[in-house]
């Protein structure tokens, strides 16, 4: 089944990294969508739960230590090579089967120490992105879905799914297998990374060509990479735009500062409209207000059942 999604209107080009607008621009790099002024919208806050900017990687905190050296961790290890073991090995999906819900509650076990913003049980934050979403967009219900499942691929971190490090499950992602932008964030530790000395892959494309498509570039293993492998192999009808979200949310160093569009196709530059309006409710909807969770269950157990078979396998 195609679904026809219309295609959001920011007034904002992508191609390039200068996005001109003259709406106000929020901290992933694009303009705030445009909501009906009678009706409220999404409110963004301007600071997180812990009282500070929202992806403040410099703030002075214990967070911000642990943040740090999750980085250091991550820049490290995360190699090409690594990767295409990991694609490998999890893309078999071999590890249980289980429904979507059924993955959403396993989540209550998470905490994603990457993230300076939050320290909520990955449900909260999963709850909340998605009705925010629903309050502003409330006839693209596969937005809300995505939304929901977006983080899903945490679950890495579980023991049943090969208690994975955190370096190996979240944090920003970015390509390999061509240079490392200076836009990622605490760059400096990829002097420790082997692939930084290969030079198949230390320049601008590395072993790719200009505009093959984000498709083939080959990614830092995560959360994301892995929800997109498990919706992707198990069928979902949901439509490109939200397999694109899934796969490239924790992606900023695209979405935030405009580095590897050059490898980007059309159908990149059309699915990166809806990232970009998704990515303002995954960043500043983190935040202390709760989701009444039994209340708003039945209409995404809906949604699951339109999308995504009874059982998937993970």
């Amino acid at each position: 089944m195609t679904i026809l999604i219309e295609q959001p209107d920011l007034g904002v080009e992508v191609e390039g990294k200068k996005m001109e607008t003259n709406e106000l621009v929020l901290d992933g790099g694009f303009p705030m969508p445009k909501l009906d002024a009678h009706g409220g919208g999404f409110d963004a806050p301007e600071i997180n739960a812990f009282g500070q900017s929202f992806r403040d990687y410099n703030a002075e905190s214990e967070r911000q230590k642990t943040v740090e050296e999750f980085y250091r961790l991550n820049h490290i290890n995360q190699s090409f090579d690594f990767v295409k073991k990991m694609r490998e090995k999890y893309g078999k999906l071999d590890k249980t089967e289980m429904s979507i819900w059924e993955c959403c509650e396993l989540l209550n076990e998470v905490v994603d120490e990457s993230d300076p913003d939050l320290d909520e049980p990955q449900i909260e934050h999963l709850l909340q992105t998605a009705e925010a979403i629903r309050k502003d967009y409330p006839h693209q219900d596969w937005l809300h879905l995505t939304a929901l499942i977006h983080d899903l691929g945490k679950v890495l971190l579980l023991p049943s799914f090969g208690e994975l490090p955190q370096w190996a499950v979240v944090g920003d992602t970015f390509p390999l297998g061509c240079a490392f932008d200076q836009s990622i964030v605490h760059h400096k530790y990829f002097k420790d990374n082997s692939d930084t000395y290969n030079s198949s892959y230390n320049t601008k494309n590395g072993v790719y060509e200009q505009g093959c498509g984000l498709e083939n570039v080959v990614m830092s293993w995560g959360h994301d990479d892995y929800m997109y492998l498990v919706a992707k192999e198990n069928g979902t009808t949901l439509p490109s735009a939200a397999l694109f979200i899934v796969r490239y949310h924790s992606f900023y160093p695209l979405h935030k500062a405009g580095a590897y569009t050059h490898l980007m196709n059309e159908e990149d530059k059309e699915n990166l409209k809806w990232l970009q309006i998704f990515n303002k409710y995954d960043l500043y909807s983190k935040s202390k207000v709760r989701v009444d969770v039994e209340k708003v269950k039945p209409y995404y157990l809906s949604l699951i059942d339109k999308y995504f078979p009874a059982k998937l396998k993970w």
